[in-house]
């Protein structure tokens, strides 16, 4: 589907005003050999997920509860990946400062 400016610009303002409700992440980690959490939460929509949220409540998709369902492992998966990133550059900057 071809998104216009300002069909991109609602999903952007939308992403923005729910960022503080939808953002469940987990506390970032404070050392380079913490354990991960059990669960990292969800990380805040984004555009793109804003969009594909929109795309299944107005178009031949899937079943919204399949597509939330599919966001909610895409958030946690992409929370769980951020945990790590910080992780791994404390460990970089721990090691550096050795």
């Amino acid at each position: 589907m071809c998104w216009s400016w300002p069909a991109l610009a609602v999903c952007a303002a939308t992403a923005a005003a729910t960022r503080h409700r939808t953002d469940t992440q987990a506390t970032r980690p404070t050392r380079p050999d913490e354990a991960p959490p059990a669960d990292p939460g969800l990380i805040p929509l984004t555009i793109a997920e804003v969009k594909r949220l929109f795309n299944a409540i107005t178009g031949h998709a899937p079943t919204l509860e399949l597509v939330a369902h599919w966001s909610a492992w895409r958030r946690r998966h992409q929370a769980r990946a951020r945990w790590f990133h910080r992780r791994a550059r404390l460990a970089t900057a721990y090691t550096q400062l050795s």
